[in-house]
């Protein structure tokens, strides 16, 4: 069985972080380089990533904290520091790299996001998905808030919530 370490995203992991990106969206829903980029400077306690052996990237977990409950478009490409007043985590990018999938390592990442909002006093977790991923994160306990306002991609997203 593969082992699977997990801990924090530093700079020389951008090229494994964007292949995952690239690899796990469609075209129109990755995230830019310079905004990983600056994700990794800014909230480098919220930029999450699972390891293999060999030390090279295979999953990612980021996204900054916000006093809003659900995430807007701004903050895919706008990252600030994360405030002790902002009452939510919000998730930007959860991926795993297509060789690793079925793992539980996306779970283990949200295990880490969660605890670390919880040891904040953080009131939920946030994040969109498109409808297909709802049973995904109502499995893990979030719960389906309706449709948001995002205009990502020209998707329809939905607006889910992990209370805390």
């Amino acid at each position: 069985m593969t082992k699977i370490t997990y801990g924090k995203a530093k700079i020389t992991d951008i090229d494994d972080v964007m292949h995952i990106e690239e690899t796990s969206f469609p075209e129109n829903e990755v995230l830019s380089r310079a905004s990983m980029l600056e994700r990794i400077q800014v909230i480098p306690e919220r930029f999450f990533v699972a390891r293999n052996e060999e030390g090279k990237v295979v999953g990612i977990l980021v996204g900054p904290t916000s006093d809003k409950c659900y995430l807007t478009d701004d903050m895919f490409e706008k990252t600030e520091a994360s405030r002790p007043t902002d009452r939510f985590q919000i998730i930007v990018s959860l991926a795993v790299d297509s060789e690793y999938r079925d793992l539980g390592i996306a779970t283990s990442l949200l295990d880490l996001m969660k605890e670390a909002a919880a040891e904040e006093s953080r009131q939920g977790i946030s994040l969109t998905c498109v409808e297909n991923l709802i049973p995904y994160y109502e499995h893990y306990g979030f719960v389906s808030k309706g449709i948001s306002d995002s205009q990502l991609a020209g998707e329809t997203w939905y607006n889910m919530v992990l209370p805390l």
